[in-house]
């Protein structure tokens, strides 16, 4: 039977406010920072975690700390991760760009419609560059860093709202014969330390991280949302017509070291007018790596 002992309540993964909200996307969680004496006139910021077995806002941290003392900064937990819905339902890109949309709504209300500064991690650019392509007027610009969907020869061009993976491999997955037992496999703590260090490149990851990525884990629920990422269910079959279809400012940085270096089709928008890159020496999560190299970087874009 589980006790409280066994599965003690998420603590906030950021600082600052914690606000829920019902959306189309189910209860959502987001955390919001703001200067505190000093009015800013900086658009603001929304920051969009990765997809993984224990994504969550958490990982924005250093983003969401440094951007916060500047303007308002908000950073969500997508469906089915930290303190937002977790329930059993479909976890699609549907549901998590629903979701984007959501609170970029809100945000823009709060700050008299003015265009938003977004930044998302891995898969969360997916979701982030089919908002942007489906809301354009809503942004300023678009940050993607580490992205999927630029690796190997041939792109994902395939029809409109398509899905890489199959509804057979999440049923296999999700079979309640084995599905608790896969999962508490995937969470183990060594197993939690050896994926982040194959996205750091090293063994130098970030404790705090790896801590709180342990916590998030434990929640009831968390099994949903992970299920469909294994199954390739939330990577989507079209996002090279996605990100073509990008009109917005669109920044791209990516590191070289571990399992996330493989951006050969970045050549693709090496000449489009609206779109910048930046690489650096280190895995695919360089704001936690090179802190004032990465915000130098990505503030020139912002200038621009």
């Amino acid at each position: 039977m589980t006790t409280q002992t066994e599965h003690p309540p998420l603590p906030p993964a950021l600082t600052g406010e914690r606000i829920e909200f019902n959306s189309a996307a189910g209860q959502l969680t987001y955390y919001k920072i703001q200067p505190g004496t000093v009015a800013s006139v900086a658009p603001p910021m929304l920051l969009i975690h990765s997809i993984n077995a224990s994504g969550s806002a958490a990982e924005m941290r250093p983003l969401y700390e440094h951007y916060g003392r500047s303007r308002t900064v908000y950073a969500i937990d997508l469906p089915g991760f930290g303190l937002s819905d977790r329930s059993d339902r479909a976890y699609l890109p549907r549901l998590m760009t629903d979701a984007v949309h959501a609170l970029v709504a809100r945000i823009r209300a709060e700050h008299d419609a003015a265009l938003v500064d977004a930044l998302a991690l891995s898969l969360g650019c997916e979701f982030l560059a089919r908002a942007a392509t489906e809301s354009p007027a809503d942004y300023r610009s678009v940050a993607l860093v580490s992205p999927t969907g630029f690796n190997g020869k041939k792109p994902r061009l395939g029809p409109a709202g398509s899905l890489v993976g199959s509804y057979r491999a999440r049923r296999v997955l999700a079979w309640s014969g084995w599905s608790d037992g896969l999962f508490r496999q995937l969470t183990r703590p060594s197993v939690v330390r050896f994926f982040l260090e194959k996205t750091w490149g090293s063994k130098q990851i970030d404790e705090t991280l790896f801590q709180y990525d342990l916590l998030t884990t434990k929640q009831p629920g968390a099994k949903h949302a992970p299920l469909y990422f294994l199954s390739a269910l939330l990577f989507s079959a079209d996002i090279m017509h996605v990100y073509d279809a990008l009109k917005v400012p669109t920044w791209l940085v990516h590191g070289v070291r571990g399992d996330f270096v493989d951006y050969r089709l970045k050549s693709r928008f090496e000449n489009a007018p609206n779109w910048t890159m930046a690489v650096m020496a280190t895995g695919a999560t360089p704001y936690f790596e090179v802190p004032d190299e990465f915000f130098a970087s990505y503030e020139s874009f912002l200038t621009r």
